[in-house]
């Protein structure tokens, strides 16, 4: 075997390898821009999905344990809010107060002739110091008592079998002041019985 044909075993031999690493570098780079181009953002698109799927999933379950919350909030507010449903006064009612006192003085044969409301007086909670009405918060209120001036004509024991009704209410209301004259020549007993009496509404409903 002569040198020449060393040098031509040589040379075949170095272009199959050449051939083969081409061919080998070739396929990796191929790969590499299918995995890129296709797979990668495939793969990156699914995993986004799960993850925001996982997410929701949390999301629910949390706000499936804040319902719960909630409805154990509410029914342990449930008994308060009835009896403060009862005892206090909307501001609805405060403005209907004449005719919700006149149903009671017409079962009785009396007359209303002043409902007068003042402005409501805030209440404040056990701690808190007075202050200027302007300077309070809302949550530092107990409740607001509101004064009502009035005047009502009738016969006595049917002012006293009224006042008694009233009383009976659900809604919380108080005679806090009252003056009762005899109306003079009157063959009925008819009295005029004047004063202030107070209700009690909720801070959301008059601050």
């Amino acid at each position: 075997m002569t040198m020449d044909d060393l040098k031509e075993k040589f040379a075949a031999f170095d272009r199959k390898t050449l051939i083969k690493f081409g061919i080998g570098f070739g396929a990796i780079i191929l790969f590499l821009i299918i995995y890129f181009v296709i797979l990668k953002p495939m793969v990156d698109d699914r995993k986004a999905k799960f993850d925001d799927k996982m997410k929701k999933i949390q999301e629910i379950a949390q706000f499936e344990n804040d319902i719960l919350t909630m409805k154990a909030r509410i029914k342990e507010l449930q008994p308060i809010v009835e009896k403060n449903s009862t005892l206090f006064h909307s501001k609805a009612e405060v403005e209907g107060l004449y005719q919700s006192l006149s149903r009671f003085a017409g079962a009785y044969g009396l007359v209303i002739s002043k409902i007068q409301k003042k402005k409501p007086v805030p209440i404040l909670k056990a701690g808190i110091a007075q202050q200027a009405e302007e300077l309070l918060q809302q949550n530092q209120i107990s409740y607001y008592k509101i004064p009502v001036d009035y005047e009502i004509k009738g016969n006595f024991l049917n002012y006293i079998k009224f006042k008694r009704a009233v009383s009976r209410a659900k809604k919380m209301l108080n005679f806090d002041k009252e003056l009762i004259n005899v109306v003079q020549n009157d063959k009925n007993g008819s009295v005029i019985a004047s004063g202030e009496l107070t209700i009690v509404g909720l801070p959301n409903e008059f601050f």
